[in-house]
């Protein structure tokens, strides 16, 4: 193994931990699993529940909500498949108690794990205090290494007060115990196309306002496009291109004031404008740790610009995902260990909204790859689903696009469509793999899948099409 930085160095030999963690969501306890893994000693700092974010008010619970309300939309459809049954509305309480349930058993699982590789948990909320030391509650921690995972908190808007009953955060959502008549969701990213979706199968009536000109603007225009025209069939109203003035409290709900004199009418307001860093008031300023807007500056192996500390998940600039933490944080501890692990591929990592239909894609898409190589050397084709038989049986609308260089590697897949979200793993290796037309075109896909959407649009690129036009 690799001779350590550390190594001959008296101050950090006595260190408490090889490793010593702040902050244990999807980022930190990937990283205490992977080390201790590794025979390196974890110290785990977290203020809450092991798992943060990710698995107590983000991911998880909102997935379980989105999943009960493909449940709502099948049972209130059940008559056109041929089965006869009554929609007698959601009962939110046994809506919650599902949703609890699932995180509750993941947390009982991630503890059991924790526990079984010999991590030290120290529970409190830490501040670091000196070069790769955290004091919590009064105890000084210290580490060899010190990587910061503090995560995310939601953000609101300058003069917009969250109150938690009319006008809430995701957070506040996932809490509500009972179905609103009408919610106004402010933001139609990520957060807030999930949201609108659960909400509109629940019954509600939702009206999504987006200050730019479309939803999930970090998807290609094509998803974009497809996911509005889903959300206006299924009878979410959108105000794109439209920026929030204010909101008052009225009688029934709030009042939420638009530019251009509009004004919408709603049980609540859903605040989904965007998560910001947690790195407020812990000590990273006076330590000398680089931050930009409170996001903490590292490379491309997570390191900062102070020896031997490293940060990752929401707290560094980029994708806010889970997954993208969880990466992080095996890559951080494979760098202690001295294994040298390959740079994280950032546009590689797979995006998926959770929304009827989802949307889901990975690498570049159509405008960002044409700026890259040139108009002339990029080529997209686009597979409806239409023409795929599970789709059908789904009664799923959207496409499968391909984004590629002529007679090279295919540089983006994108998605639309109920449960595209599953493919995106093979999507991933054709990206990650630089896999050409000809190298994915006869692979044989299981039928009936939605995965034959894949192969076919790859046959389509390779110029022999079988279900589609040429």
């Amino acid at each position: 193994m690799a001779r350590h930085w550390w190594e001959g160095t008296d101050s950090v030999a006595a260190a408490d931990y090889d490793v010593l963690i702040l902050g244990a969501g999807s980022g930190g306890y990937a990283c205490a699993l992977r080390a201790a893994q590794l025979g390196l000693s974890v110290g785990l700092v977290e203020k809450g529940k092991l798992g943060g974010t990710c698995l107590h008010v983000g991911c998880i619970p909102t997935k379980a909500l989105l999943h009960a309300a493909e449940v709502a939309d099948s049972a209130r459809d059940g008559a056109s498949f041929g089965v006869l049954s009554s929609f007698e509305g959601i009962d939110m309480a046994g809506v919650n108690a599902y949703k609890d349930g699932v995180v509750q058993r993941l947390f009982k699982g991630l503890t059991g794990l924790v526990k079984g590789r010999g991590i030290t948990v120290v529970d409190g909320e830490g501040r670091v205090t000196g070069p790769r030391e955290v004091t919590v509650d009064g105890q000084v921690l210290t580490g060899r290494h010190l990587v910061l995972a503090t995560g995310s908190r939601p953000r609101t808007l300058p003069g917009l007060e969250v109150d938690g009953e009319r006008v809430l955060t995701s957070e506040h959502a996932l809490a509500l115990d009972h179905v609103p008549s009408s919610v106004v969701v402010l933001g139609g990213g990520v957060i807030g196309c999930e949201f609108a979706s659960v909400w509109r199968s629940f019954g509600a009536e939702v009206t999504v306002v987006e200050a730019l000109p479309r939803l999930l603007a970090g998807e290609d225009p094509a998803s974009s496009k497809a996911l509005e025209r889903a959300f206006r069939k299924r009878g979410i109203a959108l105000r794109t291109g439209t920026r929030f003035e204010s909101v008052r409290h009225t009688e029934k709900g709030v009042a939420v004031a638009l530019e251009g004199g509009a004004e919408v009418e709603a049980d609540l307001l859903l605040v989904a404008v965007g998560r910001g860093p947690v790195t407020e008031g812990l000590g990273l300023e006076e330590q000398g740790i680089a931050t930009d807007r409170g996001f903490v500056l590292a490379d491309d192996r997570c390191r900062t610009n102070i020896d031997g500390v490293f940060a990752v998940g929401d707290i560094v600039p980029g994708l806010q995902l889970a997954h993208r933490g969880f990466a992080q944080g095996i890559l951080v501890a494979e760098e202690i260990a001295g294994l040298s692990p390959a740079p994280i591929d950032e546009a590689g990592i797979p995006r998926v909204t959770y929304s009827h239909p989802e949307v889901a894609s990975c690498g570049l898409d159509e405008e960002t790859a044409r700026e890259r190589h040139g108009d002339d050397a990029v080529t997209t084709v686009t597979y409806d689903l239409g023409g795929n038989g599970k789709s059908q049986i789904l009664r799923t609308q959207g496409f499968v696009k391909l984004v590629a260089l002529r007679d090279g590697p295919v540089l983006g897949v994108h998605m639309v469509g109920d449960r595209v979200g599953e493919l995106i793993g093979e999507a991933q290796l054709v990206y990650g793999w630089e896999g050409h037309a000809a190298d994915v075109a006869p692979l044989v896909h299981a039928h009936p899948t939605q995965n034959e959407a894949l192969g076919e649009a790859h046959l389509v690129l390779a110029g022999k099409p079988l279900h589609a036009h040429s």
